[in-house]
């Protein structure tokens, strides 16, 4: 019965570290993508049309600018990355999310 517990503890805590091991590294990649294109905000349209190609969407949002997303696929988990460009074709902001 004791064997049968410590079993038990043990498994319980291999999966809470094996899913803290993988928090840490997503975290870090989205730190990377985050600086990655980041630096882009304050840049031209062109510049970030050299860097990604011609977005996935666009439209306009309410506040009149334009947003670009571009939609990828990593290891079947989808990635959308959003940037709001001005009306002088400044880009304002970036989101992303699922970016692994």
């Amino acid at each position: 019965m004791n064997l049968k517990n410590l079993l038990v503890i043990l498994s319980i805590f291999f999966i809470f570290s094996g899913c803290q091991t993988i928090k840490e590294k997503s975290d870090s990649i989205a730190e990377k993508e985050n600086a990655k294109y980041g630096k882009l905000v304050g840049k031209e349209m062109n510049d970030l049309k050299i860097e990604l190609g011609n977005p996935t969407e666009d439209y306009i949002n309410e506040s009149g600018n334009k947003v670009f997303v571009y939609k990828t696929k990593k290891y079947g988990i989808p990635c959308e990355r959003k940037f709001e460009i001005n009306q002088n074709n400044i880009i304002e902001s970036f989101t992303s999310s699922g970016c692994i």
